[in-house]
């Protein structure tokens, strides 16, 4: 991975910080094997494995199905009525097993303390609806850190495209410049990129499959609790 943009990182004095969920504070990938195969398997289609599900997690639950089902079916497109059922089945098994299969990253915990210590603000911004990711904070003792939760459906698009970054910093009170987003893929570094924000990537997420260190990025992470330190003192 390249070096970090330390100017970019320390030169504006941070404000604010904005953390994506899935992928980077907690690793979903069980949770969505166990509702996607349950669902599949309702459906009488095949199964799914969890490393081609890894490659299709990052732009919201709707994309997620929709991609499933053109796998499974050998890239053929879902009708409306085979996704509204597949949707509907999906969403009653995810939310029988949210967080069951799901751990927390180790460094999320003492990262997500110091960014509070230094006296930023946080909100998580995710793709995942809110249905599914509250409970999950608060399921994985998450949700008392952050100010602000906002998931797939809060704003009019997703990411990557900037408009739930600059959302989400006017909720903050806080200048783009000044708001940090953490994030694991190349949706969150091409939204925080066209909202302005520097961004920081873990190294260990989703990233649809490709290498994580070839996104731009300020930074790259093993672990939430490195971020102080590549913040340095400013």
């Amino acid at each position: 991975m390249h070096s970090p943009n330390l100017a970019a990182l320390r030169r504006p004095r941070l404000e604010a910080a904005i953390v994506d969920l899935d992928g980077t504070m907690v690793d979903t990938l069980g949770d969505f094997e166990v509702a996607l195969n349950r669902m599949l398997r309702e459906l009488a289609l095949p199964a799914i494995t969890r490393d081609v599900i890894g490659t299709m997690v990052g732009k919201g639950s709707e994309h997620l199905i929709r991609s499933v089902l053109r796998r499974v079916r050998e890239e053929r497109d879902a009708d409306g009525a085979l996704f509204d059922q597949a949707w509907q089945r999906y969403v009653h098994h995810y939310l029988a097993i949210n967080g069951q299969h799901a751990p927390i990253y180790a460094g999320v915990v003492e990262g997500l303390a110091a960014l509070r210590a230094r006296g930023l603000r946080l909100a998580c911004l995710t793709n995942k609806p809110i249905a599914f990711a509250r409970p999950l904070l608060a399921a994985k003792g998450l949700d008392g850190y952050f100010e602000h939760l906002f998931g797939g459906e809060a704003f009019e698009r997703k990411k990557p495209d900037p408009l739930p970054l600059l959302k989400t910093c006017e909720a903050l009170g806080s200048a783009p410049a000044r708001t940090l987003m953490v994030g694991d893929s190349s949706n969150d570094a091409q939204a925080a990129r066209a909202a302005g924000c520097p961004v920081v990537l873990v190294s260990y997420g989703y990233n649809h499959g490709h290498p994580v260190c070839e996104v731009d990025a300020d930074g790259f992470v093993d672990s939430l609790a490195e971020l102080d330190g590549l913040l340095g003192s400013g």
